[in-house]
């Protein structure tokens, strides 16, 4: 026997028709709030479901700084009820203190105005071996007439982002001379035999100063386009700059993935083959997923 129900979801709450909500009214439950005036916490779920409470926590309540999701738990636990009501009411001192791992979000960065929206770089990996293939390396393989690594770029180029870093490694005369005349970002990775997380690490390094994100995107992935990138920015944008943003395809999640400024120090911390995903997890940052098609799990191998 349970007292309530607590649901972590794969990503962060949209909107009524969420999976979390909807899961609850199809089970025969009802949604009493679907957010709430609490930052962090601001995407928390409540509801009920055979006469108990359920809550479908925000990213922020793995954090052990309190947010919103304590407001809501620690009454449940002392017998209060929470109504609708009650948790609009929270919206009075709701602006709490920012996690370690965010800081200062709020604050608009050196060099943007108060209207100038969040600027992203893409971080194009194009450094590995293509060991999984065998043969030839698959970035210079050919698809409508180009070399793989330079169609992706040129869509990283035709997307919203201020600009394409492109992390060379193996073979690296042949790649450059695949993306010449494009206006990028060279950043040579010579360590690129140790893993994915040594290109991840120079291509964050190369980042501008004033971007609120980096958007990593995979040299080998044909179905990409300047608009899924697009997509990706926009829901980044809608998010202040601080939410972790992923391609899906049917709700799996896949590439590219937008990471927000606030995790770049620990990518730094990277070691071997390791990329970004556990970061997400350990940081318990908002996480939005969003459908792009096929495009976000089709790689080339």
């Amino acid at each position: 026997d349970n007292d309530m129900v607590v649901i972590f979801g794969a990503s962060a709450l949209a909107d009524f028709a969420d999976v979390i909500p909807a899961a609850i009214e199809k089970a025969g439950g009802k949604v009493i709030r679907a957010g709430m005036p609490v930052d962090p916490g601001n995407l928390l779920v409540l509801g009920t479901l055979d006469g108990k409470r359920v809550i479908g926590a925000p990213g922020c309540a793995r954090s052990p700084k309190e947010n919103g999701f304590d407001w809501v738990l620690d009454r449940l636990i002392a017998g209060l009820d929470v109504t609708a009501g009650d948790i609009a009411g929270m919206g009075v001192g709701g602006l709490l203190m920012e996690i370690p791992s965010r800081p200062q979000p709020r604050e608009p960065l050196p060099s943007q105005s108060a209207k100038a929206e969040p600027r992203v770089d893409i971080v194009l990996l194009a450094a590995g071996r293509s060991s999984r293939m065998g043969g030839p390396n698959k970035l210079l393989a050919l698809f409508d007439g180009k070399p793989l690594v330079r169609r992706t770029a040129e869509r990283a180029l035709g997307s919203k982002a201020a600009n394409a870093i492109v992390v060379t490694g193996h073979q690296r005369e042949r790649v450059r001379s695949a993306l010449s005349g494009l206006d990028i970002t060279l950043a040579h990775n010579p360590d690129f035999a140790d893993g994915l997380a040594s290109s991840l690490k120079a291509g964050i390094a190369r980042v501008a100063p004033d971007a609120a994100g980096a958007m990593i995107v995979l040299g080998d992935m044909p179905g990409i386009s300047s608009k899924d990138l697009d997509s990706l920015i926009d829901a980044f944008r809608r998010s202040g700059g601080r939410a972790v943003v992923r391609a899906a395809h049917h709700g799996k999640r896949g590439n590219p993935v937008l990471l927000p400024r606030s995790l770049f120090a620990a990518v730094a911390q990277l070691e071997g083959d390791t990329g970004a995903r556990h970061l997400v997890e350990a940081e318990g940052l908002d996480v939005i997923d969003v459908e792009i098609g096929q495009g976000a799990s089709i790689d080339v191998d």
